[in-house]
């Protein structure tokens, strides 16, 4: 009954901790939510409860006995396995990619779950509560934070001479720093296609860059990602 009650104690501080990370994410609607972090902290923890258990009964460090278990080898798995399910939730949309702070959260998930099951309450208190400063508090500072941006620049244009000089003067006008420059050219509909790589560092409109884009005589198509 003692080992019962250890276990089912750490199972449920496990899955409590694990679910208030999960909660900041369900509340801004990450596909990856209140459920997801609590199973993941739950069933971390189980796997070391497990461990530890099976250890307690059959293990052996001596090299001795006909059966030698190490207790931390499941553990280590559940790191590789937690992983496969974070990239899970990385999505790319464009040239921006989504998804990297809640695979940070479930591979925190795990860690607590993992520091619970080996009996390290204070540590997954702390660690918890960190968490939640970094996810609620820490977004704040990182709006007013100054960040360099990168897009992609597509134009679709007539076949005129001087176009990339007159579309890369718009580009720098709007505060754009040009990184690369592709150039295709279709001889026979006499049309240019290029692709600009730009680092932006104001907060200017991106819809001004490109109604300026569009005003360029030659220009047919634009598109910024």
């Amino acid at each position: 009954m003692e080992f019962n009650l250890y276990m089912i104690g750490r199972l449920l501080l496990a899955s409590l901790l694990g679910g208030l990370i999960g909660l900041e994410r369900e509340i801004h609607g990450r596909p990856a939510g209140f459920r997801t972090h609590l199973l993941v902290s739950l069933g971390s923890c189980l796997f070391v409860v497990a461990s530890i258990e099976f250890y307690r009964l059959y293990g052996n460090f001596s090299g001795v006995g006909p059966l030698g278990v190490d207790p931390g080898r499941v553990a280590a798995q559940v790191v590789t396995g937690i992983g496969f399910l974070g990239a899970g939730a990385i999505l790319r949309e464009g040239s921006s990619i989504r998804g990297l702070t809640t695979a940070a959260c479930l591979w925190i998930a795990a860690a607590i779950g993992l520091s619970c099951g080996a009996g390290l309450y204070t540590v997954s208190l702390a660690v918890t509560a960190i968490s939640l400063i970094t996810l609620l508090c820490l977004k704040r500072v990182e709006s007013v934070l100054k960040r360099d941006s990168y897009y992609s620049v597509k134009v679709w244009s007539d076949d005129m001479r001087g176009l990339s000089d007159r579309i890369e003067q718009v580009l720098k006008a709007g505060g754009l720093e040009i990184l690369d420059v592709n150039v295709e050219k279709d001889i026979d509909s006499a049309r240019m296609y290029f692709e600009f790589d730009v680092k932006f560092s104001t907060r200017g409109a991106k819809g001004a860059i490109v109604e300026s884009l569009v005003s360029v005589d030659g220009v047919r198509k634009v598109r910024l990602d």
